[in-house]
């Protein structure tokens, strides 16, 4: 690295503060996405509506990811990155102090959805960030870092959140998350330096990519990857304590335990897509799918349950460093905003799988089937996994392993 790039950089402290505000506020927005599971019974109760009625709020919250990501990518594209930053920063205290207030299911359902607007866009912009404000040939670890706050979001935000709200009342965990987004402001605000020469993306080169079959592959991969994931986890809470039989005050040391393989997974799943990406990818789809299959039976004993849970966390977040780089991989014209896009796509998948398992509760064929529909769901993406190696072969005219080793 010259001494006009070094520069540029803000020294080795200055970048571990930066990189520690970001993860602050990926913590925080891991948190309000993923805690609503742990208190789906405590919100039916409170606000007489159905469990997937309930669950639809997790539907909200991801379609507006899924709508606000490409929207606010393009009003904040000129806007210097730290201000774009702390505007979505506003938007999601905004959206989760409404979550505490509201008065019934339609406002809250309203407040998810604004909270959920700053989702894609923060990630988007705050991986270019992260990968800025460290030394040349640091940026994946730097990105790694910041990603990492959405991790410790499953192992500590979203169970002892649940043990909030099942404590104080579900509003009690939307107050303190409302309370982690404005230290995380302040965090932004003070410790990530501004970048007044950090190029804006160049919204038609980016939108050029979505003409691109394997991009859309790609996409797709990710929306029914993921998605059945959540068709299952949207209910956790029902299943575990009317199913498996895991008392109220024992879900949130479940949700800690599968918080534990989602760290793993993820670790695990950027080790091999490092090594083989596609495969890697297509395996790990395969048992995922194996898992939340055989989860229909073992959810019937406790024990078995809290295995299974562990083991489906290791694998369901092995899925997500692979998806993301295929994407990336494919839009070399484009990566801000299809990287943003896959964080949508993530969302996508997590709001046509609750409302698949929620339509298999209200239909009556019981709590195991959502685990079956959710196998299917992930057997859809793996699927289309293969059909993108096919494609991609047939293009390239090379054989089949050197085609999906790519």
């Amino acid at each position: 690295m010259n001494s006009s790039d070094s520069s540029s950089k803000p020294g080795a402290a200055s970048s571990r503060l930066a990189l520690l505000a970001l993860s602050v506020a990926a913590f925080a927005i891991g948190t309000t996405e993923f805690v609503i599971m742990g208190l789906l019974p405590e919100v039916a109760t409170d606000l007489h509506v159905s469990i997937p009625a309930a669950g639809m709020l997790v539907s909200g919250y991801a379609l507006g990811v899924a709508a606000g990501a490409p929207v606010l990518a393009a009003l904040t594209a000129r806007m210097e990155r730290r201000n774009a930053l702390l505007l979505l920063l506003g938007l999601f205290i905004l959206g989760n102090a409404l979550c505490a207030i509201a008065p019934n299911y339609g406002v809250l359902m309203v407040a998810r959805v604004v909270a959920a607007f700053c989702h894609g866009s923060f990630f988007g912009i705050g991986a270019v960030v992260a990968s800025h404000v460290v030394p040349r040939g640091q940026g994946a670890r730097a990105i790694a870092l910041m990603f990492t706050g959405l991790t410790l979001a499953n192992v500590l935000g979203v169970p002892f959140g649940t043990f909030l709200g099942q404590w104080a009342g579900w509003r009690s965990t939307f107050a303190a998350v409302t309370g982690l987004g404005v230290l995380a402001a302040v965090a932004v605000w003070r410790l990530v330096p501004a970048l007044p020469d950090l190029p804006s993306p160049h919204m038609r080169r980016e939108l050029g990519v979505l003409r691109q079959p394997q991009v859309l592959l790609a996409l797709l991969m990710t929306v029914l990857g993921f998605g059945g994931v959540f068709t299952v986890f949207t209910y956790i809470a029902p299943i575990l304590q009317q199913v498996s039989g895991v008392s109220v005050g024992a879900t949130g040391w479940v949700l800690i335990l599968f918080g534990v393989g989602t760290t793993i997974g993820n670790m695990l799943g950027g080790r091999l897509a490092d090594w083989r990406l596609m495969p890697s990818l297509a395996g790990v789809l395969a048992v995922l799918t194996v898992v939340m299959l055989a989860f229909a039976w073992t959810m019937h004993s406790a024990m078995a349950a809290i295995v299974t849970v562990f083991v489906w966390g290791v694998f369901a977040f092995a899925t997500v460093p692979p998806l993301q780089m295929r994407v990336v991989q494919q839009a070399t014209e484009g990566p801000h905003l299809a990287s943003t896009l896959n964080i949508a796509a993530f969302n996508l998948g997590n709001a046509m799988g609750a409302f698949i398992g929620g339509s298999m509760i209200g239909m009556g064929l019981g709590l195991p089937s959502v685990s079956i529909a959710g196998a299917a769901v992930t057997l859809l993406g793996l699927l289309v996994t293969l059909a993108s190696v096919a494609l991609e072969r047939r293009r390239s005219g090379t054989p089949a392993a050197c085609a999906v080793s790519a």
